[in-house]
């Protein structure tokens, strides 16, 4: 047991603007102009009395856990947290290094809240914390983080943290790194898979820590049938290699190269805290996150028809239209939600969906309290591949059915009046030419182009930037030729063209 006494701390604290960096979903910041040990202390403390105090169930003495990643602030963050949140009168467990998904499953698997510490894919200098309540339930803006965000302010503001509650809270270590594999494994069962060689890109970051004790044996589990060829997988928060971010296909191009080199079946490849995989086929072709989300969302679907249950899958507004289509055709009922891990947790719960997937590759499992993981979505792409003999290539086509193209980002000086007059001109020339369109204010706004005798099915989404003057533009086709006419012409209108 590690005692810590937060009173041996500097009790006076820095001025910084938190609205800065604590925005809609998580903490995210440069280290250490806007994230230092006395900044983390007040969040920590704030933490405490908005979302652990608050929960801790009766008779009980309050608890929370915290994980972190491999950044070399992320030690000494993750302990000055734990000493705000001790001096509060909370108890701590620390589990170290971990994923994303690893602090999740502690905050499930312990029934408490949690606070994980990391940037995820940004660069080495910034530094960032993702807070969830008991079960992993989220904590974003309007569930509480604008309330820890106001409440760290005013103590920063007013230069020291409050008094201690009278109650020290003790800290303690603990590893769950054999509990998270274990449990993982109960949800996918990969043992009696034929065998297939993987080539996984860690990028540095946590992968390279979970992997070989999820799919490996360095957690002390069997062996499964999988030849691993790893890449990247000593952690180092500088990122040497590559940065850790999936997303931009340049940080792509080493495993896709890696993946026919090695004669592999596939090639995964995850973001710096291992909460998102991107899947490479075995031509090295990317497998889109919409196609992994109906290729997980169809097995998930037959195991809650399997159970007599209805099927309920989220998906996020810029998946493929091939998602929803899917969902249905399978038997599940499809629901459509606003981009963001906090909206798609909330939804999953108001509708008890067993899945949800994202257009940027998070995936969420009720089983794995409805929290997103990588790994886990890994594991059934694995066991998809692994259950029939056909190529990934030729298996992901079935649910690539439409052509995407991608986010592509605007800057614009008003986003709100560009959106609108990029609508009304997309409009007037399809009432010109006799198409119907189909129009919704979900997040930002969706243009839908039903299949007609004129045109193919197409639909664009513009969506404003929480945190920058920007425009982001989705648009997807029936093919690569309507898609790229859609492209085009929405993105001449953005920029003024």
């Amino acid at each position: 047991m590690i005692v810590t006494d937060p009173s041996d701390a500097p009790r006076r604290l820095p001025s910084v603007d938190l609205s800065a960096f604590i925005k809609a979903y998580d903490v995210r910041g440069t280290v250490p102009d806007q994230l230092d040990a006395g900044v983390v202390r007040a969040i920590g403390a704030a933490f405490a009395d908005v979302v652990v105090l608050p929960e801790a169930p009766e008779g009980r003495p309050p608890r929370a856990v915290i994980g972190h990643d491999m950044r070399p602030s992320s030690p000494e963050l993750s302990r000055a947290f734990a000493d705000g949140l001790a001096s509060r009168g909370v108890d701590v467990t620390l589990i170290g290094l971990c994923s994303t998904d690893g602090l999740y499953f502690a905050s499930g698997f312990l029934g408490i809240p949690g606070a994980m510490f990391t940037a995820s894919h940004n660069p080495a200098q910034y530094n960032g914390i993702k807070m969830c309540r008991a079960g992993a339930k989220p904590v974003g803006q309007d569930s509480g983080l604008s309330a820890i965000r106001d409440l760290a302010q005013s103590r920063l503001d007013a230069g020291t943290l409050p008094e201690e509650t009278g109650s020290i809270g003790e800290v303690d270590e603990q590893d769950l790194l054999k509990a998270y594999a274990q449990h993982l494994r109960t949800l996918v069962d990969l043992t009696g898979s034929r065998r297939l060689k993987v080539v996984i890109d860690a990028g540095n970051g946590m992968g390279g820590f979970t992997a070989p004790a999820v799919l490996g044996d360095d957690a002390g589990l069997p062996a499964l049938p999988l030849d691993v060829v790893p890449m990247y997988f000593e952690l180092d928060g500088t990122f040497p290699n590559h940065e850790a971010n999936p997303l931009d296909p340049a940080n792509l191009v080493d495993l896709q190269a890696a993946v026919p080199e090695h004669g592999a079946d596939i090639g995964l490849a995850f973001d710096g805290d291992a909460d998102r995989c991107f899947v490479i086929d075995e031509k090295g072709d990317p497998v889109s996150p919409s196609a992994v989300t109906a290729m997980v969302a169809r097995r998930e679907i037959a195991k809650e028809i399997r159970a007599g249950r209805e099927p309920v899958v989220i998906h996020n507004l810029i998946t493929s239209r091939a998602v929803p289509e899917i969902i249905a055709a399978d038997g599940g009922t499809p629901v459509r939600t606003r981009v963001g891990h906090s909206f798609i947790k909330e939804r999953m719960a108001e509708v008890g969906a067993v899945f949800g997937g994202e257009h940027s590759a998070h995936y969420y499992f009720r089983e794995f309290w409805s929290a997103d993981t990588g790994m886990l979505a890994a594991m059934h792409v694995l066991a998809a591949l692994a259950e029939q003999d056909r190529p990934l290539s030729e298996l992901a086509a079935e649910y690539e059915k439409y052509v995407a193209s991608g986010e592509i980002n605007s800057t614009v000086q008003d986003a709100a009046a560009t959106t609108e007059r990029v609508v009304a001109a997309v409009r007037e020339t399809a009432a010109a030419e006799g198409e119907e369109l189909e129009v919704d204010r979900l997040d930002g706004v969706t243009v839908f182009h039903p299949a007609s005798e004129r045109q193919p099915m197409w639909w664009f989404n513009l969506r404003a930037s929480n945190t920058e003057p920007l425009l982001r533009l989705n648009a997807e086709g029936a093919d690569e030729a309507t898609m790229v006419a859609v492209r085009d012409r929405v993105l001449a209108l953005v920029r003024g063209a």
